[in-house]
């Protein structure tokens, strides 16, 4: 990266932490969300560019209606920009957006809510008034800035129907706004391209994608993420591993870095590499032996009414049911198998949801496209229940404290931005058009799965449901410590089909067996039933070498061998095995297997 460009980020960062260190000061002001959008933007963020542009949006909202919550504290905000604008500017992140009329009315406004304020200070008995009429004046011209950032920053995480959705909105409010058309006109360009029809061809925005991609990467100011290979953290997984699998141990190994470039077999992809975390044999396991037995209360079913243990995920008997051979609590209708799920339950995270109605949120997808959505959304519920519970950083939870993502380095993410070593992702450059002409797709290097709905509006909701202030406590629930708990959900949990329809009904994440890394070639096969049970295989998958030669590989696992789990059917072709890894892994799975079928379709 050149020193200009280098400077210029280290600037923006400087700036973005200058920004969330005053919403910790001023958790309910709209300018600073809006600045703080703008910086987002201008580093290549656009889906943590649209979460501050949403809560300024709702705070917009909170302003203008006195019946709602947050009113005085919004009211209180922007009125402090009434007090210190005397000479009629609006505020930087403001100006230029509004029409040219509203402008200089709000001017004039500020200008006269200025003298006032010198009037008052005449007068010492005399308390200052806020100025609502400018407020709400400036609520608006806000309310325009929140749709220009919502739709155009949308767009570039290849969420069309969403940033469609905004894109409207914004120009009923302001049917002129030059920025506003523009982002309609490069929506318009990637929904026709995404949908195959000409140049002049019309669409409905209800056929559009709204399914994106966006950055999966430590970020730089995230300082919750342990050194999962120092002897401190060894020790913890170790400790706590030594009950679940006794002939096993958690160490520090060296697994190849995951990349597109790897889906074509290239073996150059697999020269580098990254320090990770692996289970390993301590000795000797039979065949068919069971591995590793754990418990999770990180768990999610995505069924409305049917019957399962709301702290395992195991399915409750009919027959349990019918004779009220069950436990509940005592408070709600939430059902658990037994007494210890329900005093597990109790002591982890079920006083934070109890009777708060967040389990009737996304259950029951009416589209099976939707039914792995809603598991994710829901074990994000799950996790900020424990979270808030425990009182710690939804990060700190020992749940996920130690699982890793499947991140990708930052400078990565950044190169594979559409304006390359220039971050910043404006309405007006040439890289945003051609991203739009190409159909609106995100960058190759961006692999975590987003939409506006699941990473966006429902968590937001979940949160209110428990009566929790989503501005007050932005360090714990910003979208960019939703996004870093969802990239641990994508590579780690594991899901039940329904017997019923064959969709995926009940999800859970159990943090030592997904230590175990995955192969396409696992000596370990699993299976999970309130339990997750690690079983060593009676036979290993039969290579094509083996086919050639009518062998069987025995299973069984010697003493120092790496634990190998599967996260996918291994029986799939090496093309649809990586499409998978892609989106669960963050990039193309290049364990052996992979790259020699890989390289041998190549060849063909």
């Amino acid at each position: 990266m050149a020193d200009g460009t280098g400077s210029r980020l280290t600037a923006l960062l400087e700036r973005r932490q200058q920004l969330t260190d005053e919403l910790e000061e001023e958790p309910y002001d709209i300018i600073l969300y809006l600045r703080r959008a703008a910086i987002y933007a201008d580093l290549a963020y656009p889906d943590l560019a649209v979460g501050d542009a949403y809560r300024a949006l709702l705070l917009t909202d909170e302003l203008t209606d006195e019946s709602f919550e947050y009113h005085e504290q919004t009211f209180a905000a922007m009125d402090a920009y009434v007090s210190t604008n005397g000479d009629g500017t609006l505020p930087d992140v403001l100006q230029g957006v509004a029409p040219a009329e509203v402008a200089a009315e709000i001017s004039k406004m500020l200008q006269s809510s200025d003298a006032s304020d010198e009037d008052q200070e005449s007068e010492p008995e005399s308390e200052t008034e806020p100025d609502l009429a400018t407020c709400e004046k400036l609520a608006f011209v806000a309310t325009i800035r929140c749709y220009q950032i919502l739709s155009l920053n949308l767009l570039l995480c290849g969420c069309l129907r969403s940033a469609h959705k905004f894109c409207e909105r914004g120009l009923a409010a302001d049917a002129s706004n030059m920025e506003l058309l523009q982002t309609k006109r490069l929506i318009d360009t990637a929904a026709r391209k995404r949908l195959r029809l000409g140049e002049d061809g019309e669409y409905n925005q209800a056929d559009l994608p709204d399914r994106g991609l966006v950055r999966r990467e430590v970020y730089p100011w995230n300082a919750s993420e342990p050194d999962r290979s120092s002897p401190e953290s060894l020790a913890f997984l170790n400790e706590r591993l030594a009950e679940a699998a006794p002939k096993c141990e958690v160490r520090a190994t060296e697994l190849p870095v995951l990349t597109e470039q790897g889906k074509n077999g290239d073996a150059a992809a697999t020269t580098t590499t990254c320090l990770q975390l692996g289970v390993f044999a301590k000795e000797p396991i039979e065949a068919g032996e069971a591995v590793l037995r754990e418990y999770s209360l990180l768990t999610a079913n995505n069924r409305h009414k049917e019957a399962a243990c709301d702290a395992c995920g195991s399915e409750i008997p009919a027959t349990a049911l019918k004779s009220n051979d069950i436990v509940s609590c005592q408070m709600c209708d939430v059902v658990f198998c037994d007494e210890t799920c329900h005093d597990r339950a109790q002591e982890a995270y079920h006083p934070a949801v109890c009777e708060t109605d967040v389990d009737s949120i996304a259950k029951d997808p009416e589209d099976a496209r939707d039914a792995d959505d809603a598991l994710y959304v829901l074990l994000l519920a799950r996790l900020l229940a424990m979270s808030t519970h425990q009182e710690c950083h939804p990060l700190e939870v020992n749940e996920v404290k130690y699982i890793w993502g499947d991140f990708v380095p930052p400078a990565v993410n950044a190169k594979g931005s559409a304006s390359g070593d220039d971050l910043s992702l404006s309405v007006s450059s040439p890289a945003v058009a051609a991203m739009a002409a190409a159909g609106g797709i995100p960058p190759a290097a961006w692999s975590l799965p987003f939409s506006f709905e699941a990473n966006i509006a429902t968590p937001l909701h979940i949160l209110e449901k428990m009566d929790l202030d989503v501005f007050d406590r932005l360090a714990e629930f910003d979208v960019w410590v939703l996004n870093t708990l969802y990239s641990k959900f994508r590579g780690t949990a594991s899901a039940r089909k329904s017997r019923r329809d064959g969709r995926p009904d009940v999800a859970a994440v159990h943090p030592l067996w997904c230590l175990a890394n995955h192969d396409c070639d696992p000596n370990v096969t699993w299976e999970w039933g309130g339990r997750m049970v690690l079983w060593a295989k009676k036979e290993r998958v039969q290579l094509a070498e083996d086919k050639a030669a009518g062998k069987v590989r025995p299973g069984g696992i010697a003493a120092g061998q790496e634990i190998l789990n599967h996260y996918c059917d291994v029986d799939l072709p090496v093309q649809l095995r990586r499409e998978w890894a892609s989106g669960s892994l963050g990039g193309a799975c290049m364990c052996q297997r992979c790259q020699n079928e890989a390289a041998a379709e190549k060849n063909e």
